[in-house]
């Protein structure tokens, strides 16, 4: 009642290829789909000890996202309290 044996399914095409060296079948050998591996590079970068926060690491555009983030975050506060003052003000009728 639970579980069925499994039952092989022969299919003409080929399972899924995760992350191999080897280039897929049916593909030419000169189209190669896997980049050239940038960890060691981001390491280094990440790694630097220069005083900078890991979020910052990166230059110009990390310094403006984080500003936006922050710009958006003290409107957003600002926002709600006065929201909130003008709702608390009793109504004139």
């Amino acid at each position: 009642q639970g579980l069925k044996p499994l039952v092989p399914t022969e299919s003409s095409a080929p399972g899924p290829i995760f992350g191999t060296s080897k280039h897929a079948p049916g593909l030419p050998t000169t189209d190669t789909y896997l980049s050239t591996n940038k960890v060691p590079d981001l390491q280094k970068v990440f790694q630097r000890s220069d005083g900078l926060p890991v979020h910052l690491k990166r230059g110009y555009p990390d310094r403006l996202l984080y500003r936006t983030t922050m710009a958006l975050t003290i409107g957003g506060t600002f926002y709600c309290l006065v929201a909130l003052y003008i709702a608390s003000q009793p109504k004139n009728q």
